[in-house]
């Protein structure tokens, strides 16, 4: 296996396929760079480089206690780049991994990166506040720690219908689809997960944001249940100078995998245009 080690000693898997552009992927809660496989297939026989790692206390890099933050995340993110040396990159970041990428550039800069894509991405704040009324309340939070901690293993199976919206009317479900889920989220650190929860829901990424100064493409589900639309893509689009937002009719929170072909082509397009 491929990893790198971290200042504080963590080793971070990762995969590296192709030659070319490289194209970097960050994943969601509670999953793994295996949640890329469809695109890192798709883009890495068209000529790209393609690398996904693991987050910290996720999938097969290693579980700590400390750490699992997303100052954390970002520099771990970072020192991926920097250990490969990886310039003109598109960043693409799923969910959580959208407000990784986010983090990314407002700590790290936009030096090494030449597009990002961010779908069904947690910014601005997924959390319910004063200033953010068309957040979730923090009930909803609350709620995932508790599944996660009293009986994570179903709480994951359970999970997976609503993230890939299984429980729509005309929705084809896919067992194998939603054993993968579970089977990536129990391969990760009880305590990361935990700790993980808040970093997608309490951090407010606006500020990163805005930090943005390069081509950047939103796609969201309009019926995504996980990270509703409205406190999400169509805020963060208007934060980011430029930014183009993509809109799937239906689309659940799941869209690279649901909607792989659809997807696979819209990130091909973005990238050449």
């Amino acid at each position: 296996m491929s990893t790198i080690t971290t200042q504080d000693g963590t080793k971070i898997f990762y995969k590296d396929w192709g030659k070319g552009q490289p194209v970097v992927f960050s994943h969601g809660w509670p999953l793994s760079a295996d949640a890329w496989d469809g695109q890192m297939q798709f883009l890495g026989a068209k000529g790209f480089r393609v690398i996904a790692h693991d987050r910290r206390s996720h999938g097969r890099s290693d579980q700590t206690w400390d750490g699992n933050d997303m100052d954390t995340y970002a520099d771990d993110l970072a020192a991926l780049m920097e250990a490969l040396d990886l310039r003109n990159v598109v960043m693409v970041g799923h969910s959580t991994g959208g407000g990784e990428v986010a983090h990314y550039i407002g700590r790290h800069g936009s030096a090494r990166v030449a597009k990002i894509v961010l779908a069904g991405a947690v910014p601005p704040l997924m959390l319910k506040t004063p200033d953010n009324p068309g957040g979730l309340p923090i009930e909803v939070f609350d709620g995932i720690r508790k599944g996660t901690f009293d009986n994570r293993t179903q709480f994951f199976k359970d999970l997976a219908t609503p993230f890939y919206g299984y429980n729509r009317a005309g929705a084809t479900l896919s067992e194998g689809i939603r054993d993968s889920f579970w089977l990536q989220g129990m391969m990760g650190g009880i305590k990361g997960q935990l700790d993980c929860i808040r970093e997608f829901s309490e951090v407010d990424y606006t500020g990163d944001l805005k930090k943005i100064d390069k081509p950047t493409l939103f796609i969201h589900g309009d019926d995504d249940q996980i990270v509703p639309i409205g406190a999400a893509a169509r805020m963060a689009a208007e934060i980011v100078r430029g930014a183009t937002l993509k809109i799937y009719k239906g689309g659940d929170h799941g869209l690279p995998t649901t909607h792989q072909d659809a997807f696979n082509a819209d990130l091909l397009a973005f990238i050449q245009s």
